[in-house]
């Protein structure tokens, strides 16, 4: 996995292929890396990524990780805070946005018709 990131100029992307389930997700919730990686043993790197769910799909457990992580809400709907048979929570619409540090818990996540997230994560330079 490579953790620098390279010049790329606009380019279109092919949202039907290069979706993987990330570690410890449900398989109906994908990941796409757009550019970069994360060393996350040597703490560098940074990546940028899409995150989508699949309606109804969501998470029963909060994350907590070692990088700074920016969110933002392109389309569809994100819960924050359902537990852990995916209900409550407070709901968000699109073009909504969150920044965590290192150490923060966040979650668990939901989405009711499906949603894409357009993600940064990096670590502070040393």
């Amino acid at each position: 996995m490579p953790v620098n990131k390279i010049h790329d100029e606009f380019r279109a992307v092919d949202m039907s292929t290069g979706w993987e389930v990330p570690a410890g997700y449900p398989k109906g919730i994908q990941q796409k890396i757009l550019s970069g990686g994360l060393d996350e043993e040597n703490r560098r790197g940074s990546r940028s990524r899409l995150l989508r769910f699949e309606p109804g799909e969501f998470t029963t457990k909060p994350f907590v990780h070692e990088y700074w992580e920016e969110v933002f809400l392109v389309s569809g709907d994100l819960t924050v805070g359902n537990d852990e048979n995916g209900n409550g929570g407070e709901s968000f619409k699109p073009f909504t946005y969150a920044c965590r540090p290192p150490g923060a818990f966040h979650g668990p996540f939901k989405s009711e018709t499906g949603c894409v997230l357009f993600e940064l994560h990096y670590f502070d330079p040393v």
